[in-house]
């Protein structure tokens, strides 16, 4: 890929960009987790503080109205949750991650398609959000950050692992995405099947780790994805990696196959000079 040289080529439609929503609405869940993980830590603190019935004076009560938080990839809607002290001691949540003066951060925006591109770890996780909130942001303990990681981490198992037998897809796009972060492994990448419903809707079917673009890998997603009920689409739409089109063909027989136009004209540029691929998309 260091060798290509295809120019960038502006979208004529101008549609929104679909990553940036999807890091956006990201970005909310994030910071979301993050603060109600910070209120749960603050709770802890007064939870043997009780009344004569054995009920908590430091309560949750809502929360503050909401407000905008400016991003690197645009704004983002955020809701501070409130506490109640019943015992009248002027107890308090107050949010160390969000106080009531931020109103933008400066250090989003390269983290997001970082965070997104490199993954979550215990340690990257806490790295990415101190460049998310601040580097001078308090409240990112390290049992902070596990809870957070380990949510992430149910998410996506529950997600991988849905049933999909209660849709009909009519076809799939299939792309094995290398990253240049991934530089520990070079054999590695990211094996992405995107679903198109019988009502036009695009959704993402898998995300899974694979060893190159082998047959093995595609066979082994495309059988994931078998046993929760998906079932055999009328068309394939893949690059020109091999072991996906051996793959579906023993795992979905009845799927017929068709090349990307998009991959196969990228391949074409590349064997032209950056000064005719213009001419020859738009002569």
């Amino acid at each position: 890929m260091s060798k290509d040289n295809i120019i960038s080529l502006e979208n004529p439609e101008g549609k929104a960009d679909v990553l940036t929503s999807l890091l956006r609405s990201g970005a909310r869940e994030l910071i979301k987790k993050a603060v109600q993980s910070e209120l749960a830590e603050f709770l802890s603190q007064y939870e043997d503080m009780i009344d004569s019935e054995g009920r908590p004076l430091v309560v949750r009560n809502g929360y503050l109205p909401q407000r905008e938080l400016m991003t690197g990839i645009g704004p983002v809607d955020i809701k501070v949750p409130k506490t109640r002290d019943r015992g009248g001691q002027g107890i308090h949540f107050r949010s160390e991650l969000l106080p009531p003066y931020i109103k933008r951060t400066k250090s989003v925006e390269t983290v997001l398609p970082w965070l997104y591109l490199k993954g979550i770890s215990t340690g990257d996780f806490s790295e990415a959000l101190a460049a998310l909130l601040g580097k001078d942001a308090k409240g990112l303990s390290a049992g902070t950050i596990s809870r957070l990681k380990q949510c992430w981490v149910n998410e996506y198992d529950d997600w991988r692992t849905r049933d999909l037998s209660k849709e009909s897809y009519v076809y799939i796009w299939a792309n094995g995405i290398y990253f240049n972060i991934r530089s520990d492994d070079a054999k590695q990448c990211i094996l992405v099947i995107i679903g198109v419903t019988s009502r036009g809707d695009k959704e993402f079917l898998a995300i899974e780790d694979g060893y190159r673009e082998s047959e093995q890998s595609w066979a082994e997603v495309l059988l994931s994805l078998k046993d929760r009920g998906f079932r055999s689409p009328k068309l394939a739409v893949g690059d020109g990696a091999l072991g996906f089109w051996k793959a579906v063909r023993k795992v979905f027989s009845q799927t017929r196959s068709q090349r990307c136009w998009v991959h196969k004209t990228a391949n074409i540029l590349n064997k032209l000079p950056k000064h005719s691929q213009a001419k020859t998309i738009y002569p």
